[in-house]
């Protein structure tokens, strides 16, 4: 599958989604908005009843027009004639949202309107009564008339509980929660997938340039040595056996180095612990790196500062590694490598630094060349020879010590690896 196939895919299923949040969104506050009208109806005809009973109660046959009167969504209040005692009123009230099965906690307020004043307020919760001050709640602010009798109720949970009668809502609004955090999980596996899938093919890619190119000049060496008369100039036959020797061990070099990895990988690596010292390990890889670049003006300046360079590992790893960044720093440092090696002490370790004034690492990239297999592309792939193992290789052997790696790097600028490895740490198997 294309890679523009799959942004279509994404592109489509992503418009799909966004239409399905938003209809989600709309029907759930609309459902919200009805529920919530349907239940302060209710509410409203309760405390209209309310009302009723207590001018029955009191044989008051004055006529009030809309005596409940909704202040806010969970706020109500309610006009009378007589002064009410406020256990008759919650006896009332909660007879009357019982039988309409509202049963919410509720706080209710009871205004007397010839010293303009809540004479009593409480907070009933849905179980049992609660009379505490400090689970009482504050309502929305109101005009009170001063020529009247007035109640209040005020529902300070109304919200959540209206959200808990709509369970369809909410069971669907998770589940499509759920399903756009899959989907996005599975368009991460895709892309990732995708993305090994690209790197994988890129190594196979250059895999077989690299061993196209040795097996082709053996082979044309060897047909040079089975020409007749070859073995009376030794001197043509020791060169065209020299070739061959020389391309078998890059053969077996670049076989080595997906073997290694290889093994990496399921924790195969043998590694044998000892003290040795780094200074010594950094000046004999030095000029082998500078003779492995023959046919570059290869500079490498040291700068071995540390006053204890005594560590606690694998040496034939630990210099594996120091060849592998001096050795992109050769390839990636331009047309003149400039590189400097440094180290410096702390008290836990020793630090070192290996610094290029190349062509430097995006940083988008710099985030993925210690993952297996991965190259940064300069063009042609072939420009820069490799498999992109090395730095993942890097990565392994430092953490195996218990040590840590970190980039600098900019565009044009060049790049800085700095390596940390402790101090007589046991290696990790």
């Amino acid at each position: 599958m294309s890679r523009n196939t799959i942004r279509i895919i994404i592109l489509l299923a992503s418009v799909l989604f966004i239409g399905l949040v938003t209809t989600q969104i709309f029907w759930v506050k609309k459902a919200f908005e009805i529920t919530q009208n349907q239940t302060q109806h209710e509410i409203e005809l309760a405390l209209i009843n309310v009302v009723q009973d207590i001018k029955d109660h009191t044989e008051d046959s004055t006529f009030l027009v809309d005596p409940v009167n909704m202040i806010s969504p969970n706020f109500f209040r309610v006009q009378i004639n007589e002064e009410l005692q406020p256990f008759y009123l919650e006896s009332m009230l909660q007879t009357e949202f019982l039988n309409r099965e509202i049963n919410y906690k509720f706080q209710y307020s009871i205004y007397n309107c010839f010293n303009d004043s809540i004479v009593y307020t409480k907070l009933v919760g849905n179980a049992k009564n609660t009379e505490t001050e400090n689970e009482l709640e504050i309502p929305p602010s109101v005009k009170w008339d001063n020529d009247n009798h007035y109640f209040s109720v005020f529902f300070p949970s109304l919200d959540f509980e209206i959200i808990s009668q709509m369970r369809f809502w909410v069971i669907s609004s998770i589940v499509l929660i759920a399903v756009l955090i899959f989907f996005a999980y599975v368009i991460n596996i895709i892309l990732h997938q995708k993305r090994l899938s690209e790197i994988k093919n890129d190594f196979i890619n250059n895999m077989t340039h690299e061993l196209k190119t040795p097996i082709s000049t053996i082979s044309l060496a060897s047909d040079v040595l089975m020409q007749k008369g070859i073995e009376e100039n030794p001197e043509r036959l020791h060169n065209y056996a020299r070739i061959i020797k020389d391309e078998n061990q890059r053969l077996q070099n670049q076989v080595e180095r997906v073997l290694q990895i290889a093994r990496l990988e399921k924790d195969e690596l043998e590694m044998t612990k000892q003290q040795f010292d780094l200074h010594e390990l950094i000046d004999l890889a030095v000029p082998t790196i500078e003779m492995n670049f023959g046919e570059k003006e290869l500079k490498i300046k040291t700068k071995l500062d540390a006053s204890n360079a005594m560590i606690w590992g694998d040496e034939m790893h630990i210099t594996n590694v120091i060849f592998n960044l001096l050795d992109n720093a050769g390839k990636y440092g331009g047309d003149i490598p400039e590189i400097i090696i440094e180290t410096r002490s702390s008290e836990k370790g020793i630090f070192i630094t290996v610094s290029d004034k190349g062509l430097g690492i995006a940083k988008d990239q710099q985030k993925e060349i210690f993952e297996k297999f991965y190259r940064i592309s300069t063009g042609n792939v072939h420009d820069v020879k490799g498999f992109g193992l090395g730095l993942h290789y890097v990565k392994t052997i430092v953490d195996a010590h218990n040590g840590k790696i970190k980039l600098n790097s900019k565009i044009a600028e060049g790049s800085q690896f700095e390596l940390f490895f402790p101090y007589g740490t046991e290696i990790v198997k």
